[in-house]
């Protein structure tokens, strides 16, 4: 069996040559790691007039097992050859070791590097890996296993330790700064060594990639403790070789044109845990798909749609207490479906994106103004006003994916999230949302129900400075921000229903008596005229006093009724009835079921909503679940007719199962309510 072994990069905020003079220190014992016993120099040579230095130890090592096992194994101690390549020229120091006990049994090799740190040439790098292959042990593979990953640790941990004692230990004897290698002014150098100093024609600091090959660091900003504590706040050890790690393994990847900056590197790196390879592909994807969408030049040549502009109620406004940028996004009083309908999914989309692009821009400056770490912004989302008709399923979906493409490549740009005049049916959207957001990232929303503006405000002021609370929040200060408004639908792109109406009804089977006639053996009542809408909608025309009837006949008790309609020219009243005895077969198609003499209420059918007003040019979507096995009936009521002619409905309803319901992907995107007299909503 082969187990492989690999410690994170660590960081020692010293020059490297010091570092190295710390090394030498632990040979030929270590108190701080008594498991070495000894270590002799076998073999040592010094090439290119000092600048590289090859030296081999004989180590001998106490094994570190219980006495029942080194009894049965019958030896006390064991033996590592250690090869160490120094090159002082380029600042390296390669370490190779590998045990010369039972050496045909398992075998242990290990490979160390400390290196100058590839952007702060005055802090040095260590990295380590392992490899333990068991052959044949005496029957005691997995013991020597699990031995060997309890060592492998141990002395991971205490490596860094151990140079920073020795370094301490300099320090007292007046040792704090040992001058780099430089090579004597007559002496030849070798077209193969490259020599990096002050004075070198090239000031980034030199470093292997692949297997050797040497090239200049790329990046152009120095990572030392006042850039970290001026532009990343505070990060542990781990953190900083993380980072480092995943800045180097970006620069030897050649598909990489553009190197991002250390605060959007840290981001991908705190999406993905801190694992350095999952960041890495996370990042090349995100930077691969900024190059294909052309994301660089989104906040210069984006331009807003006029529709935006005069409808989309959001906006940047100040800063919290933290100095993060504010966007308020208005979410209770924007016409989703008059927005979608307008600038299409890809638009929406794009908006989204050009509101990252300026987060991202914002925060940068307010960094630089304030001149301490900044890496995020704040959302603050009023919901007043929130409704079914924002859980419409169209809108819903582009929903999910700006969020989608918001997690993948703008990930930890959200600092706080503070949702404000949560209305009764925001559970429901939340749920419908959260299951797509980071976890992460969900854990710093923070909720503030419906209450008086006062209470609104005084929690706002935890976070923001009272005299920037927006007024319509019960603050003093005034937004840019639009209310938001219903957008006209004569600003509604291609493909609206309105445009399929006017198609319908200028076609020459619009009076076709076939069609009516199986509109009226669909149980329509009162119907001039049923179509079915892109497969979706269906299309009626109620004269006054007509009704338009759909029985849904429910057997699954917990299935859940969605729908969503548009009125045209005129008013209709909407209304849901549950019925308990069988429904008659109508053939006057002005009478409603119940004008019938043998229905009535509260004792074969019930109201189960409201009756809800719907105005002209309204779109209600809404939902209910059915909790019985009864017959379901939506009742749509003219009471008269505008002179442009008779009322028209687009309707569209859908049941889901019980099933379905309960966490599926349908019914998150179909979206719910309880059951209620609010569950029916109007658009704006």
């Amino acid at each position: 069996m082969v187990q492989k072994y690999q410690s994170p990069v660590r960081v020692y905020k010293y020059p490297f040559e010091l570092v190295m003079k710390a090394y030498e220190k632990r040979f030929p014992k270590c108190p701080q790691m008594p498991i070495v016993l000894d270590c002799e120099i076998t073999k040592d040579e010094i090439l290119e007039n000092g600048a590289q230095r090859k030296t081999s130890r004989r180590c001998k090592l106490a094994v570190d097992a219980p006495y029942i096992f080194k009894k049965l194994i019958g030896v006390e101690h064991v033996y590592f050859i250690q090869h160490n390549y120094l090159d002082l020229a380029n600042r390296t120091l390669n370490i190779e070791a590998v045990n010369e006990s039972f050496s045909s049994r398992i075998e242990i090799f290990e490979r160390c590097r400390y290196y100058a740190h590839p952007d702060n040439p005055d802090w040095t790098c260590f990295d380590q890996t392992a490899t333990l292959d068991i052959k044949n042990f005496f029957g005691f593979e997995h013991s020597m296993e699990k031995m060997g990953m309890k060592q492998y640790t141990q002395t991971t941990l205490k490596g860094k330790e151990i140079i920073e004692y020795f370094i301490n230990e300099l320090k007292e004897e007046g040792i704090t700064e040992v001058p780099r290698w430089q090579p004597p002014a007559d002496a030849e150098i070798s077209p193969n060594l490259h020599v990096v100093g002050d004075d070198s024609e090239e000031s980034d600091t030199v470093y292997e990639v692949n297997g050797g090959e040497k090239r200049p660091s790329t990046h152009d900003i120095l990572l030392d403790g006042d850039f970290i504590a001026k532009h990343l706040g505070q990060l542990t050890p781990m953190q900083e070789s993380k980072l480092l790690e995943l800045r180097k393994l970006l620069d030897s990847q050649e598909d990489v044109e553009k190197m991002p900056d250390y605060q959007t590197i840290l981001r991908f790196l705190r999406a993905r845990d801190w694992h350095v390879s999952q960041a890495l592909t996370m990042l090349k994807d995100s930077l691969k798909w900024r190059k294909e969408q052309d994301i660089d030049s989104l906040l210069t040549e984006y331009k807003t749609p006029t529709v935006v502009s005069d409808h989309f109620p959001g906006g940047w406004h100040h800063h919290d207490k933290d100095g993060r940028p504010i966007y308020i996004l208005r979410l209770g009083h924007m016409d989703v479906k008059g927005l979608l309908k307008s600038i299409g999914t890809e638009g929406f989309l794009k908006l989204a994106l050009h509101i990252c692009e300026e987060g991202i821009k914002k925060i940068l400056e307010s960094a630089e103004n304030l001149g301490k770490p900044v890496l995020d912004w704040c959302l603050l989302v009023d919901l007043e006003g929130l409704s079914m008709r924002h859980l419409w399923r169209p809108g819903v979906k582009a929903l999910l994916n700006i969020i989608e493409n918001v997690e993948r490549n703008y990930p930890e740009t959200m600092g706080r999230v503070l949702v404000v005049r949560a209305p009764r049916v925001f559970p429901i959207a939340w749920t419908i949302v959260s299951a797509f957001i980071d976890e992460n990232t969900r854990s710093k929303f923070l909720f503030y129900g419906i209450s008086d503006d006062e209470h609104t405000k005084e929690s706002l002021e935890q976070y923001i400075d009272a005299e920037i609370v927006p007024d319509f929040l019960g603050g003093p200060c005034k937004t840019l921000i639009h209310e938001g408004s219903l957008v006209p639908k004569n600003l509604y792109k291609m493909n609206s229903l309105e445009e399929a109406d006017d198609a319908l009804l200028d076609s020459p089977h619009h009076n076709d008596s076939k069609t009516l006639a199986a509109a009226a053996g669909s149980g329509a009542g009162g119907l001039a005229q049923q179509n079915h809408h892109h497969n979706v909608y269906k299309t009626v025309e109620l004269r006054t006093g007509y009704s338009h009837e759909v029985i849904i006949r429910n057997s699954d008790p917990k299935s859940v009724l969605t729908w969503d309609f548009d009125v045209l020219r005129s008013d209709l009243h909407f209304t849901l009835f549950r019925v308990t005895k069988d429904l008659p077969e109508k053939h006057d198609l002005a009478v409603s079921f119940f004008d019938m003499s043998d229905f009535t209420e509260g004792v074969n059918y019930f109201k189960e909503e409201p009756t809800l007003v719907c105005h002209n040019k309204e779109s209600v979507q809404g939902s209910h679940v059915m909790n019985h096995k009864d017959n379901y009936v939506m009742h749509w009521f003219s009471p008269s007719c505008s002179s442009e002619g008779p009322t028209q409905l687009n309707y569209f309803y859908e049941v889901l199962s019980s099933a379905n319901y309960k966490g599926s992907m349908t019914s998150l995107q179909s979206a719910f309510s309880s059951n209620s007299a609010s569950s029916s909503c109007q658009s704006r």
